[in-house]
């Protein structure tokens, strides 16, 4: 009885030590939170989407008050919000562009070989598991619509191709697509970027198209008529890369033979068409061959 005692003593002047030692730190160690944070907080959106690179409003809101960045790496946000945190905080508001996802697939049902029937949960990455789901393309939408699940923006909405469609103006970038698609098939881009690749099959010439009647066939005829460095080709695909040429223009989606290139306006995919030859553009033609 007298151990147990002992032990029990013992115990409560250990949580007694460490419970003083404890508020004594608190007191002395205590860190003051800036109160501009949460005024700074209450002018954000208060999505807590991620697309300003942080895990919330809030922890943008302590980013902006220790200089970090800039209000309009909120882009979400309305310019007027944007810029009363700019001026509360008494900085430049700066400038970033909105970035939205982007689908790098057009094979839906009337594009895409179908080679058979899916039964089974009705998510991608169940039939990403098993077979593919019934598509004949390993690369393309499986159109089991996670990702407008995983949406919630309600940025993403199927169309009756069973592939996703995203609205520019509800997207907040939040990467929650990205994550969703079993098969890597979004990308989150500046809005700006117009020129969009939908197709991810490595593949060449008829036996990409054997697949999916919209696939890249590696003809690389968007990476001739494209600006110098704008856009390579990698793994029969084209790489549309801002970074390295410029500036785009939709010339680089005319002569593809398939639409897998495409060029983006005002939230429209703008069709691809021929266009007559000019004196300048016989003379590429040329040197082409």
């Amino acid at each position: 009885m007298g151990t147990i005692l002992t032990a029990i003593l013992i115990m409560t002047g250990l949580g007694a030590f460490f419970g003083i030692g404890i508020a004594i730190a608190s007191k002395y160690l205590k860190v003051e939170e800036d109160p501009r944070i949460d005024i700074v907080e209450g002018l954000l959106p208060g999505s807590n989407c991620g697309a300003c690179g942080q895990p919330g409003c809030r922890a943008f809101a302590e980013e902006l008050i220790e200089g970090r960045c800039t209000p309009s790496g909120c882009t979400v946000g309305s310019p007027e919000s944007i810029d009363k945190v700019a001026d509360f905080l008494g900085v430049d508001a700066g400038e970033a562009e909105k970035r939205v996802a982007r689908l790098h697939c057009a094979g839906g049902l009337g594009q895409a070989r179908q080679i058979a029937e899916y039964e089974g949960y009705g998510s991608c990455g169940a039939a990403h598991l098993v077979g593919g789901g019934g598509k004949g393309c390993g690369w393309g939408c499986l159109g089991l619509a996670d990702c407008e699940v995983a949406c919630d923006f309600d940025a993403i909405k199927m169309n009756g191709q069973r592939l996703p469609v995203v609205d520019p103006d509800l997207c907040t970038a939040c990467n929650d697509c990205v994550e969703a698609c079993p098969r890597d098939l979004f990308e989150l881009m500046p809005i700006g970027h117009n020129l969009i690749v939908q197709c991810k099959i490595p593949l060449e010439g008829e036996e990409a198209v054997a697949l999916c009647s919209v696939a890249c066939d590696g003809c690389s005829r968007c990476a001739q008529d494209a600006a110098e460095g704008l856009i390579r080709m990698e793994n029969n695909l084209p790489v549309v890369d801002y970074s390295a040429g410029g500036p785009a223009a939709p010339d680089a989606t005319f002569r593809c033979p398939t639409g897998a290139i495409k060029w983006i306006e005002d939230g429209q995919f703008k069709t691809a068409r021929l266009v007559q030859l000019t004196s300048s553009s016989l003379g590429r033609e040329g040197n082409r061959e």
